[in-house]
């Protein structure tokens, strides 16, 4: 059997602990995730997400940590492949690496082409956590924050507080804060130094509230904002096409090291 022998075969350094240095990136995210992922679990700081996504009996810290995980295995697989020049290791590494990327890509594409599902499941969704804003504090703040910092109020209209039972302009509510909405929703004075957290009682008689429903107004924050998201993904997926880049020409240097002896 015949190898064919090339010329000055050897690997490169540079390819070589340059995938060295990008997964230290993994490395250092697997250690900022970790930290925070158990403080927020022992905080509870989390624990709304699971009455925000209907999941219940999911702790949203396993989450971070699974996030976190990945990427360590990740890191480790690039780091050790590159410095003992596992070809395993590194085919791994960049198969995953082009799997998240793919998957990345397809969900962009559905939402695209599924925008008005999206809007859909969107509306459906933040009705359904109006429903419950009652119920728990961090839903509560979480709202709160959506509504505060797009003006926004409800889903498409203020008038979908009236499905909350504390809202609701029902006659048989005996609610104070019947046919109102959340503080949130208030035009806030900028002379008011500080917020009255009462200034939604009654007020959807007289309108001295936003208006627009944030449905509408994540519609709008989009296209304003268009390029930002455009430079995030791109960015993103230049980083990852860097890291398979990077794994496949070292796999290339091994594999002609190899067949040069």
């Amino acid at each position: 059997m015949y190898y064919y022998r090339y010329d000055n075969a050897e690997i490169n350094c540079c390819y070589k602990y340059l995938m060295f240095s990008y997964n230290i990136i993994f490395w250092v995210s697997f250690t900022h995730l970790s930290p925070v992922a158990f403080s927020a679990g022992s905080q509870g700081v989390l624990m709304d997400l699971t009455q925000v996504t209907r999941v219940h009996g999911f702790d949203p810290v396993w989450l971070v940590l699974a996030v976190g995980g990945i990427t360590f295995v990740l890191g480790f697989a690039g780091c050790v492949g590159a410095l003992r020049e596992n070809i395993c290791l590194l085919k791994f590494f960049s198969g995953v690496i082009g799997l998240i990327f793919f998957l990345e890509l397809t969900a962009a594409v559905l939402v695209v082409v599924f925008q008005s599902q999206v809007r859909a499941w969107i509306n459906e969704f933040f009705l359904a956590n109006i429903k419950g804003y009652r119920d728990d504090i961090d839903l509560q703040n979480l709202i709160d924050s959506v509504q505060r910092m797009n003006a926004c109020c409800g889903a498409q209209t203020p008038q979908d507080w009236n499905q909350n039972v504390y809202f609701s302009c029902d006659e048989n509510n005996r609610s104070r804060e019947k046919c109102g909405v959340p503080f949130s929703c208030c035009i806030q004075d900028p002379a008011d130094l500080v917020m009255n957290t009462q200034c939604g009682y009654d007020v959807r008689r007289n309108q001295h509230i936003y208006t627009k429903g944030c449905i509408a107004a994540l519609e709008d924050w989009l296209p304003r904002n268009l390029y930002t998201v455009a430079i995030v993904f791109v960015v993103i997926s230049l980083l990852q096409m860097v890291g398979i880049y990077l794994a496949r020409n070292l796999i290339a240097d091994i594999d002609k090291v190899k067949f040069s002896y």
